[in-house]
């Protein structure tokens, strides 16, 4: 009887085990990976914005690389470089600045200006010195980029004017926000960079008369700058 007794009870624990390796097998095969989390957004921060045209860009790439000492010792980090669109002599270098006054202190530098006249710079630069308030980082494919220079009456009263327009509008016309900033030396200058993910939709939207209407109802108080570049090392 005990035999029996035990006999039964190691069945019903075997069925049990069985169920729980079931139930495990179900739940392991339910679980899904869980997706990489969107870096947040950066900012604030300080950043450089230098333009100009070269005469040969590979040539031109070739001694910024072999210069990057330089700006660090300024501290100058995180270089990106863009190629306009409309001139692919057109470039625009990008870096993040740990010190406003070390970043203006390079641009006058006898290093910035050899290495630049090596490289085949061909125009004066313009350089940018960039409060940047709001800088999304994360991974995308589209590399073209729209860049929106302007000046304004009050920041405050263009920002709720350009919240209002919003995100999804903006997608609806090719643009998405990437980053946002403001001029260090004139506060009231902003910089808006957008990531096109449709260049016809994106060109016809920026020269349309609604936006316009927005914009002067935003205070944009004279003619934007309008840039389309291409990120060349992203």
């Amino acid at each position: 009887m005990a035999v029996a007794v035990i006999m039964v009870m190691a069945a019903c624990n075997n069925k049990e085990n069985k169920g729980d390796e079931n139930k495990a097998e179900e739940k392991k095969e339910e679980t899904k990976p869980v997706a990489a989390a969107k870096p947040a957004p950066l900012g604030p921060y300080k950043a450089v914005l230098v333009e100009h045209t070269v005469k040969d860009y590979d040539a031109w790439y070739k001694v910024f690389k072999a210069s990057d000492s330089i700006p660090k010792a300024y501290g100058l980090s995180d270089p990106s470089v863009g190629r306009g669109l409309d001139n692919d002599k057109d470039v625009f270098v990008y870096t993040m600045a740990a010190d406003i006054q070390k970043a203006r202190e390079f641009a006058k530098s006898p290093a910035l200006k050899a290495a630049m006249a090596k490289s085949g710079v061909t125009s004066k630069p313009t350089i940018s010195y960039l409060d940047v308030l709001w800088d999304d980082t994360s991974s995308i494919p589209q590399h073209e980029r729209l860049m929106v220079v302007h000046h304004v009456k009050d920041y405050d009263t263009w920002k709720k004017a350009f919240d209002a327009e919003g995100d999804s509008a903006r997608a609806t016309n090719g643009i998405v926000l990437r980053a946002l900033a403001r001029g260090v030396d004139d506060a009231k200058t902003v910089t808006i960079l957008f990531a096109v993910t449709d260049m016809a939709k994106a060109k016809a939207r920026v020269g349309s008369p609604d936006l316009k209407k927005i914009m002067t109802d935003a205070g944009v108080d004279g003619p934007p700058t309008i840039t389309w570049f291409k990120w060349a090392n992203n």
